[in-house]
């Protein structure tokens, strides 16, 4: 089993998106066992965090790849619920890897 270790947080660092924490791979804030969503400050988590502000949240990555079109913004496209959404990362067909757009 893995130890890992956990500083206190950095409250001036920069989120590193994406980053490995416990065997998987974050594109985004999360939320594992603490009230608020944290970054890792380290592509692969090292112990250094800090909770995420307003601007840490991932950004949309524009132009993104959708089935056979290119998107320049959020869209509708494929959404059961009609909410808009957008890719974080340039081929949404090849990594899968969205958030809905506020």
């Amino acid at each position: 089993m893995e130890a890992i270790t956990h500083f206190a947080e950095v409250k001036d660092g920069e989120c590193v998106f994406p980053f490995q924490y416990k065997n998987q791979t974050f594109y985004d804030c999360v939320k594992f066992n603490t009230r608020h969503r944290w970054c890792s400050l380290n592509e692969i988590y090292k112990g250094y965090w800090k909770y995420c502000s307003t601007e840490d949240f991932a950004k949309c990555v524009f132009p993104f790849w959708y089935r056979r079109m290119v998107y320049w913004e959020c869209t509708e496209d494929g959404n059961a619920f009609g909410r808009k959404w957008c890719s974080l990362t340039k081929n949404f067909n090849r990594d899968r890897i969205w958030k809905y757009c506020d």
